[in-house]
């Protein structure tokens, strides 16, 4: 049986699998990722550590289907990336150049937002289905679309940026991305945080949070599990802003499951609950309502991804 490797492309750390070409997955590692001089020596090291393997288990060119990586920025169609800040990368062909590394072998190159995304669809929460919406509850907010077992990237490769759909024009404080009322500024761990604080201004209502140096959207969730009134109005208020986001995504593309991963899904059936009753409430219209899951891949989720693009090639 042949094989291919998912790669998982981040700013610190670059997640390497290889794969059988029936999703199993036979080793799983990682190695650094080396940003100075703006991420020359990245491909190269990807390249190494994928010959490496083969080289260990006795592959040549010919056992390998190709290989898949999802990277941190906006993907082209071609699999042209113009900017990717975080690895200082602008205008390059990632999958281009790790082709002609590997020796030609072919290469897949995705947004790892919509690679996780697959990866979930393929292997995770939303296994089973062929339209998915994978949400991601992290630092910011990332959002992959599957269709009929495809990544949705768009022409500019900017699909799927849920995180930035303005939800509230009242907003006064801007989101990093300069817009104002922003979803991720609600709906984050940073956006659950930042609510939290801004309860707290805004009355004198007792609740464990007061006392705490640094709030953290965990600290949110247990103090709300522990019975803390408004801590748990903190999560209303930022699930009922998802839901809002998760209301347009149905009525553009209607997946069949939302996927929901990212440290703060760890809340699970607490938080989901709340999401699921306001969700409710913003699609009166839709009679049979898409299921909202936990993602179930962790930080797998993305060589699981990488590893199905090469096998839908």
């Amino acid at each position: 049986m042949k094989k291919c490797f998912g790669i998982d492309l981040g700013g610190t750390t670059v997640k390497m699998g290889l794969f059988e070409e029936n999703g199993v997955v036979l080793e799983k590692w990682e190695i650094p990722t080396r940003t100075e001089e703006n991420g020359k020596y990245i491909l190269s090291d990807i390249a190494k550590a994928v010959l490496d393997k083969m080289a260990e288990k006795g592959l040549n060119g010919e056992d390998i289907v190709g290989a898949g990586i999802g990277i941190p920025g906006p993907v082209m169609p071609d699999g042209y990336v113009s900017a990717c800040v975080n690895l200082g990368w602008r205008n390059v062909n990632p999958g281009k150049g790790l082709s002609d590394l590997l020796g030609g072998i072919s290469v897949c190159v995705g947004n790892d937002a919509n690679v996780a995304a697959l990866g979930e669809q393929w292997q995770g929460g939303g296994k089973g289905h062929d339209s998915v919406a994978a949400v991601t509850l992290g630092t910011g907010l990332g959002c992959g679309i599957i269709l009929d077992g495809k990544i949705v990237s768009g022409s500019r490769g900017v699909a799927g940026e849920l995180g930035h759909v303005t939800v509230n024009r009242d907003e006064t404080e801007k989101c990093n991305c300069g817009n104002r009322g922003c979803l991720e500024f609600y709906a984050s761990a940073t956006g659950i945080a930042r609510l939290a604080k801004r309860h707290l201004a805004a009355s004198d209502e007792a609740s464990v949070l007061r006392g705490l140096e640094k709030i953290t959207a965990k600290d949110v969730v247990d103090a709300a599990k522990a019975g803390d009134a408004l801590a748990d109005s903190v999560l209303e208020e930022s699930m009922n802003w998802l839901a809002q986001g998760l209301s347009f995504v149905t009525l553009v593309v209607d997946p069949e499951v939302f996927v929901v991963g990212g440290g703060v899904s760890k809340a699970g059936d607490f938080l989901l609950d709340k999401l699921r009753r306001h969700y409710n409430h913003y699609t009166v219209m839709t009679a049979t309502k898409p299921e909202i899951r936990v993602a179930t891949l962790g930080n797998d989720a993305g060589i699981y991804g990488a590893a199905r693009m090469v096998l839908n090639m």
